[in-house]
């Protein structure tokens, strides 16, 4: 097995693509079928934007989401699910149809019980009330401070005076991705096109986290949106795979949040023929949204709060993916891995006894990124197989470790 620590001074948009992912750009393209804005509401104290909504022009979008495993998960991330399970029938509450998301930040509306609750539902009501969706179809999004109250009547005057601002072009999705953020100190946005037999689609995400970061979900909220026809057990079946390879795998300080949520909606407005399970154009479009989930991981890994470097890591030679990716997340989550390179400090040991403490992830994610749940359950959780006298360690390029020939080498 190797563990390799590619060079950190390789351009953003080298390290972030992937020979079987297509290009991304860090920009805002919002798809056809949608409206988006952002403004000032006044829920953070700072005055910056912290109030959002994404809208439908058509008609509902496919959605499906991820939302946090935290036992305290917070009132928006139950009442999406109310409301997606609501509209799918499917009680899991991962995929149904959207017309609206809304985005409160500056107040998590986390660990509030039953008033927090009535809160995010009036949200829901309000954003019904100005879009004209029905409240089912709304889907929800908070973060900041845990155990404050949603100021109701700030979202009531805010909600008022953005539905009949929200714009078409990409503006709107800019101004989506700024009033996401808390403590990020740059907007996170990430796009891409794919050919679907003829007929090209855009996939747009935005995405905020910084801190309350690692793997099973990791701390974040992200939106993406595509213009893409497809049915939403199907579009959830792309998600969950792209999110446990690409989110699943981000740390930056240990902790996983009550609010972390990923939504994609499709609005179906490319007029390409609807995408369905196990085809070319499934592949293609599952491509896409690893590629945009995967650029915004990295933006955020970057952006990690006191981060000053990004470090990621490159494993082959495991017995199969799902063994890779716990080697890999165990290197990138140690804190001393994390330390060595802050001090710019070359130190291999700690990367080997990262790699020697790697477990599978959970049975859930493992299920999520492709095996059968019988497999998944009983794998889920145990140590990676890993042989010292035949491990590798290069770090950006230079290799320091070879147990086959020696061990420690010069450098």
């Amino acid at each position: 097995m190797t563990a390799t620590l590619p060079d950190p001074s390789l351009p953003s948009t080298a390290a972030a693509r992937s020979t079987d992912l297509p290009p991304v750009e860090r920009r805002a393209v919002l798809p056809a079928g949608f409206r988006a804005g952002g403004l000032a509401a006044g829920i953070k104290a700072s005055g910056r934007p912290d109030l959002a909504i994404v809208t439908t022009t058509n008609g509902p979008a496919a959605a499906a989401a991820v939302f946090t495993p935290n036992a305290f998960a917070a009132a928006p991330v139950r009442r999406s699910r109310a409301n997606l399970a609501a509209t799918s029938g499917d009680p899991r509450g991962g995929f149904g149809w959207a017309s609206a998301v809304v985005s409160t930040s500056g107040c998590a509306n986390a660990a509030t019980g039953a008033a927090g609750d009535a809160d995010q539902t009036e949200v829901g009501r309000l954003v019904a009330s100005v879009t004209g969706v029905a409240e089912p179809h709304v889907l929800h999004l908070s973060t900041g401070i845990i155990g404050t109250r949603l100021p109701l009547d700030r979202v009531r005057t805010g909600l008022g005076e953005l539905a009949p601002a929200l714009r078409h072009d990409d503006a709107g999705l800019e101004a989506v991705a700024a009033s996401l953020r808390t403590t990020d100190s740059v907007t996170k946005i990430a796009s891409t096109t794919v050919d679907l037999d003829g007929v090209m689609v855009t996939v747009s995400g935005v995405a905020k986290g910084v801190g309350m970061i690692h793997p099973n979900m990791a701390t974040m909220l992200s939106v993406v949106l595509t213009d893409a026809a497809i049915e939403p057990a199907v579009l959830w079946g792309l998600l969950r795979p792209a999110a446990a390879r690409t989110w699943d795998q981000l740390s930056v300080d240990g902790d996983t949040s009550t609010n972390d949520t990923v939504f994609v909606l499709a609005s179906g407005a490319a007029a390409a023929s609807p995408v369905a399970p196990g085809t070319d154009a499934g592949a293609l479009l599952g491509r896409a949204l690893e590629a945009v989930a995967r650029d915004l991981a990295r933006q955020q890994a970057a952006d990690g709060e006191g981060a000053t470097i990004l470090l990621t890591a490159r494993v082959s030679g495991a017995r199969d993916d799902a063994e890779a990716r716990a080697v890999a997340r165990a290197v990138i989550s140690s804190s001393l891995v994390k330390a060595a390179a802050h001090g710019k400090d070359p130190n291999w040991g700690r990367i080997a006894g990262a790699a020697g403490n790697a477990t599978l992830a959970p049975a859930t994610v493992l299920e999520a990124a492709g095996l059968d749940a019988a497999e998944a359950a009983a794998r889920g959780g145990r140590p990676v197989v890993l042989d010292p006298d035949r491990l590798r360690i290069t770090i950006a390029g230079h290799l320091v470790f070879d147990g086959a020939n020696g061990g420690p080498q010069a450098f």
